[in-house]
C-alpha cells in the first residue's frame, strides 16, 4: 500500500490544492470589489494560481515566458477597462501576477509553499481593508508624506553604507548599530503614530495617553499641563493622560531590552513591570474618577519619521554611549549610575538602550545595568512630576507626584529584590 504522504503524486496534488485554495481566496474578494470583476474574479485568479503552479512545476525554465505571456492578455483587459470604464487602477492587474507567482511558490518547495500561504492571506487581507487605508491616508497630510518618504529614502540609503565595525575615529562607535537603533526607536514611535491617525481626533483621552507615550511622554504631560490652566476642572483627566503616558515608558523600555539584549530582560522585567502594573492600577483609578463630561481633545501628533529629531536622537543616543563605557572604566557602577540619572531627565530610550548593549558585550554586569535603567526611568518620571507642577495647576501637580511616586516606590522596592 502506498503512503499517501510519500507518494509524489499525492504530494504534488496537494500543492495544486493549496495553490487553488490561494487563488479562490484573492479572487473572491477581487469579485466582490466595485471595479476588479471586469478583469478577473472568483473564477479566473484560482486559475492564475493553477498556472503558476504547474509551470513551475513541470516547466519551471519555461516559468519568465509563462509570466511575460499572461501579461499580455492582462494588459489588454486593462486597456479595455481604462478606455470604456475610465478606471486608471492596477490593483487587480498587480494581483493577478502575484497570484501566479504564489502558485509557483507552492511548487518551489515546503518552505516557499508555507510562505506563500502566509503571503497570499497578507495579500487578501490588504485587499479587503482598501477604505480604512485609503482614510488613513487622506489624513495624512502631504508635507507629513513628504517626510515620512525622505526619512525612509535616508534609511535605505545611509544603513548599508555605514560600516558594522568599530571606528576609531568615532571613539570607537559603530555608526551602523547606532543608526539602526535610530531607526528602531523612532519605529516604535511612529507606528503608534499610525495608530492615532487610524484612530482618529476623536479617540479616547486613555487611547491618547497611550499613542502619547509611545511618540513623545513629555509632550503629552506638556499638553496635558497647559490644558488644566486653560480649564483647571479638568485636572482628573489630564492627569489620567500623563500617567498613562508616562507609565507607558516601562513597557516601551521592555521591548527595547527584548530587541538589543533579550537575555537582560529577566532582570529587568521584575522592576519595570511591577511599575507598569501599579501605574496601570492608579490609571484604572484615576479614569474611574474622571466623570462623562471630563473629556479632552486629542493633540495634533508629529510624525516620527522627521529627519532632524531622529538625527538628534542618533547623537544622544552616541554620547550616551561613549560616556557610559568611559564612566564605567573611569568610577565603576557608580559613575553608570550618575550617567542614567542625568541622561534620564532627558531621554529614557537612549540609556535603555546604551545599558542592554553594554550588558550584552559583558562590558558590564547584569544587575548594574537593570538598575541604570530604573534610574534613568526613574529620572524621566521625576521630570513628568516636575512638568505637572511647573507647566500646570496645584491639584494636577499634586495628582501627578501622589500616582508617579507610588510607581517609582514599587519599581525601586522590587529592583532591591532583583539586585
Amino acid at each position: 500500500m502506498v503512503d499517501p504522504v510519500a507518494d509524489p503524486l499525492a504530494e504534488v496534488v496537494l500543492h495544486l490544492l493549496v495553490a487553488f485554495g490561494l487563488g479562490a481566496l484573492i479572487g473572491i474578494e477581487r469579485e466582490q470589489s466595485e471595479s476588479a470583476g471586469a478583469i478577473a474574479g472568483s473564477r479566473t485568479f484560482p486559475l492564475f494560481a493553477l498556472y503558476g503552479a504547474l509551470v513551475w512545476g513541470f516547466f519551471p525554465d519555461a516559468f519568465p515566458f509563462a509570466l511575460a505571456m499572461l501579461a499580455v492578455p492582462l494588459t489588454v483587459a486593462y486597456v479595455a477597462r481604462v478606455v470604456y470604464e475610465g478606471d486608471i487602477g492596477l490593483t487587480t492587474v498587480a494581483a493577478a501576477l502575484l497570484t501566479v507567482l504564489l502558485g509557483a511558490m507552492t511548487m518551489h518547495s515546503q518552505q516557499a509553499a508555507t510562505l506563500a500561504v502566509v503571503v497570499g492571506g497578507a495579500v487578501t487581507v490588504l485587499l479587503t481593508v482598501k477604505d480604512p487605508i485609503h482614510e488613513f491616508a487622506d489624513r495624512i497630510e502631504r508635507r507629513e508624506r513628504l517626510a515620512s518618504a525622505k526619512f525612509v529614502l535616508v534609511v535605505l540609503v545611509v544603513l548599508p553604507a555605514l560600516p558594522d565595525r568599530e571606528v576609531e575615529a568615532l571613539y570607537g562607535l559603530n555608526p551602523r548599530f547606532v543608526w539602526l537603533m535610530v531607526v528602531f526607536v523612532t519605529g516604535l514611535g511612529f507606528v503608534a503614530y499610525v495608530l492615532g491617525r487610524v484612530l482618529g481626533t476623536e479617540r479616547g483621552i486613555a487611547i491618547t495617553g497611550v499613542v502619547g507615550g509611545f511618540v513623545s511622554s513629555t509632550a503629552t504631560t506638556v499638553s496635558m499641563a497647559e490644558k488644566t490652566v486653560e480649564n483647571a476642572t479638568l485636572y482628573h483627566v489630564c492627569g489620567f493622560a500623563v500617567v498613562t503616558a508616562s507609565i507607558v515608558m516601562f513597557p516601551r523600555a521592555l521591548i527595547e531590552v527584548a530587541v538589543v539584549n533579550p537575555e537582560l530582560l529577566p532582570h529587568v522585567v521584575l522592576p519595570l513591570g511591577a511599575m507598569t502594573l501599579v501605574g496601570a492600577v492608579a490609571a484604572v483609578v484615576l479614569y474611574w474618577r474622571t466623570t462623562a463630561e471630563e473629556t479632552v481633545e486629542a493633540e495634533e501628533l508629529e510624525n516620527p519619521f522627521r529627519l532632524r529629531p531622529a538625527l538628534l536622537f542618533g547623537a544622544i543616543f552616541a554620547v550616551v554611549l561613549l560616556v557610559s563605557e568611559y564612566a564605567n572604566e573611569w568610577f565603576g557602577a557608580s559613575g553608570i549610575y550618575a550617567t542614567a540619572f542625568f541622561s534620564g531627565l532627558a531621554d529614557v530610550d537612549a540609556m535603555t538602550l546604551t545599558l542592554s548593549r553594554l550588558a550584552a558585550d559583558g562590558t558590564v554586569e547584569p544587575a548594574v545595568a537593570t538598575t541604570g535603567i530604573v534610574i534613568a526611568a526613574v529620572a524621566n518620571t521625576f521630570v513628568k512630576a516636575a512638568l505637572a507642577w511647573a507647566l500646570g495647576t496645584r491639584k494636577l501637580g499634586q495628582l501627578v507626584t501622589l500616582v508617579l511616586g507610588i510607581v517609582v516606590v514599587s519599581g525601586v522596592a522590587l529592583l532591591a529584590v532583583v539586585v
